[in-house]
C-alpha cells in the first residue's frame, strides 16, 4: 500500500482529494487529509479518508504527500512543517501554480532533508478535478516521478512529465498564457457581436461547438519546434493555409470594427504577428484587404473558411 497525505481542500483541491479517496481501494492506495476549514475534512472523512489533527500529524506518515494550497508562501509554511517530521521515504507533490523560480527553491529545500519534490500543477478545474480527468504537468527527477505516478494517475487522464523541477510550472504557466490570452480575445469578439446586435450566448455556443470539433488554439500546436519553416516543409504548406484565412479574417473583423467603433487591440497584434507566430517569412507590405482574391477567381479551397 502506498500512503498518500493530501493539504488543502479547496475549490479543486477537494475535488482532487474526493478522487483519491474514491480510486484509493482500487488502487492501493490509503489517503490522509488535513485543511485549516473542518467542512471539506468531514466530508473527506465521510468519502473514507482519514483527517489528520495537523500538518506535522499528517506528514509524519504518509509515502506521498499532495499540497494544493493558495499561493507560494502558504506552500512554504506547508513544506516548512512537513521538513521537520519528515521521513527520507517522502515524495512532496506541490499542485499548486507558483511563481517559476519557487519550484527550485523548494526542491533544494527539501533534498537537504532527504525528502523528494516534484512541481505538478494542473489544468481541467474543479469538473476535471471531480472526474478524475485533470491534465497534471510534472517537473522534477525520475525516481520522484515514478513514486508519485500511481497517485497523480488516480486524479489525472493526462500526466506529462515535463522535465526537471520547475519544469512543470512553465508548462502550466505556457498553457494559461494562452488560456488567457485566449478570454481576452474573446471578449473582443463579444464586444464587436454586441455593437452589431447578435446574440451574444450563440456565439458562445457556436464558439464551443466548434473549438470541440478543431480543437481550438491546439490545433496548431503539433510542431517540436517555434523555429521558421523552411519552404517544402509539410508545415509551411499547411500553415500558409492557415495565415492567408487568418488574415482575411481578422482584415474583415478589425474593418467591421473601424465602422462600429469598437476597440480590438488583440486583433490588430494578431493580424500583424499571426504569420511570423506560425513561422512563416513576412509577406510583402500589401494590407490584407489588397491581398483578397475576388470571388470569381478563388480556386476551390479558398472556399473553406475553417482554419485550422
Amino acid at each position: 500500500m502506498t500512503s498518500v497525505g493530501f493539504i488543502g481542500l479547496g475549490n479543486i483541491g477537494k475535488p482532487m482529494a474526493l478522487r483519491l479517496a474514491a480510486q484509493a481501494p482500487a488502487r492501493g492506495l490509503t489517503l490522509t487529509v488535513y485543511d485549516v476549514a473542518p467542512e471539506p475534512l468531514a466530508e473527506l472523512e465521510a468519502a473514507g479518508a482519514k483527517v489528520a489533527g495537523s500538518v506535522a500529524e499528517l506528514a509524519a506518515d504518509v509515502d506521498v504527500l499532495c499540497v494544493m494550497v493558495r499561493d507560494d508562501d502558504q506552500v512554504r509554511d506547508v513544506l516548512g512543517e512537513v521538513l521537520g517530521v519528515a521521513g527520507d521515504r517522502l515524495t512532496v507533490v506541490v499542485h499548486s501554480t507558483v511563481a517559476p523560480a519557487t519550484p527550485a527553491e523548494l526542491a533544494a529545500t527539501a533534498a537537504r532533508h532527504g525528502v523528494r519534490l516534484l512541481d505538478a500543477p494542473v489544468s481541467g478545474g474543479s469538473m476535471g478535478a471531480s472526474a478524475g480527468t485533470l491534465a497534471i504537468m510534472v517537473g522534477g527527477s525520475d525516481d520522484a516521478f515514478a513514486a508519485a505516478r500511481p497517485v497523480l494517475d488516480a486524479m489525472g487522464s493526462k500526466v506529462v512529465h515535463a522535465g526537471p523541477i520547475g519544469a512543470g510550472t512553465t508548462f502550466k504557466l505556457a498553457r494559461n498564457l494562452m488560456h488567457f490570452v485566449a478570454f481576452t480575445a474573446a471578449t473582443e469578439a463579444q464586444r464587436l457581436a454586441e455593437a452589431a446586435g447578435l446574440d451574444l450566448k450563440a456565439l458562445g455556443d457556436v464558439v464551443r461547438h466548434t473549438d470541440a470539433i478543431t480543437g481550438g488554439p491546439g490545433a496548431i500546436m503539433h510542431r517540436e519546434t517555434a523555429a521558421p519553416i523552411p519552404e517544402g516543409d509539410f508545415w509551411h504548406g499547411v500553415f500558409t493555409h492557415v495565415r492567408a484565412l487568418g488574415e482575411k479574417d481578422l482584415g474583415f473583423a478589425t474593418d467591421l470594427a473601424d465602422q462600429l467603433g469598437v476597440e480590438v487591440p488583440l486583433a490588430r497584434l494578431a493580424l500583424e504577428r499571426l504569420g511570423p507566430g506560425l513561422g512563416l517569412d513576412k509577406l510583402d507590405q500589401r494590407t490584407p484587404t489588397d491581398q483578397r482574391t475576388p470571388a470569381d477567381q478563388r480556386t476551390p479551397s479558398d472556399h473553406t473558411e475553417e482554419s485550422a
